[in-house]
């Protein structure tokens, strides 16, 4: 009922202001001058919330490769007993057979390789004189450490047999995957009280 109170009001002052106006000579220039200067501000808009654009009260993140970052993804520990450990977000399995060299990099829980990298590839295996000897395994970290690089993996976990650990092939793989700028090592992981 307020707003058809003030509704008639001003039709009424309007109304009062076109006779007026009427009376004048100009009526249109006197016209246009009274209902500018009755016109009013308009009011201020409330800004609405999208449901798109509301925060959730439990955030969920989406992203697990930012907590892996940060050190505060929960690593599976798995049993004291087994080798190698399952305390990692990635680990580096590093292998060479008869005729070929190998290297992948495996996430937590997953039998699935995320990046690998061997000298059966044509690329790698066209530019060696063996895909099995010292250079090759130094190849295959150099390009291992480059698709780690573009996939925003640079830190993981390599722990090789001791026995074999002491090889050059080894201790070159180890050293193409450092200066390609990998660190064959994981943070370790951080503890958020409650």
């Amino acid at each position: 009922m307020p707003v058809l109170g003030d509704l008639n009001r001003t039709v009424r002052l309007l109304l009062g202001q076109i006779q007026r106006c009427g009376q004048s000579g100009s009526a249109i220039n006197q016209y246009q001058k009274s209902v500018r200067c009755m016109s009013l501000a308009a009011p201020k808009l409330q800004p609405t919330v999208d449901d798109n654009e509301a925060v959730s009260p439990t955030f969920v993140n989406r992203n697990p490769r930012n907590l892996e970052q940060m050190a505060l993804a929960v690593k599976d520990r798995g049993w004291r007993t087994t080798w190698p450990s399952q305390k990692f977000y990635h680990r580096l399995v590093f292998s060479r057979s008869q005729h070929y060299v190998t290297a992948e990099v495996f996430a937590n829980g997953d039998a699935v390789p995320v990046l690998s990298c061997s000298t059966k590839e044509w690329a790698l295996k066209r530019e060696l004189g063996s895909t099995r000897c010292v250079a090759a395994s130094q190849a295959v970290g150099e390009v291992l450490a480059q698709r780690c690089h573009q996939a925003g993996i640079t830190r993981m976990v390599y722990r090789h047999i001791p026995w074999q650990y002491r090889s050059d092939a080894v201790q070159s793989f180890r050293t193409a995957m450092k200066e390609g700028g990998v660190t064959l090592s994981e943070p370790r992981q951080k503890f958020i009280g409650n």
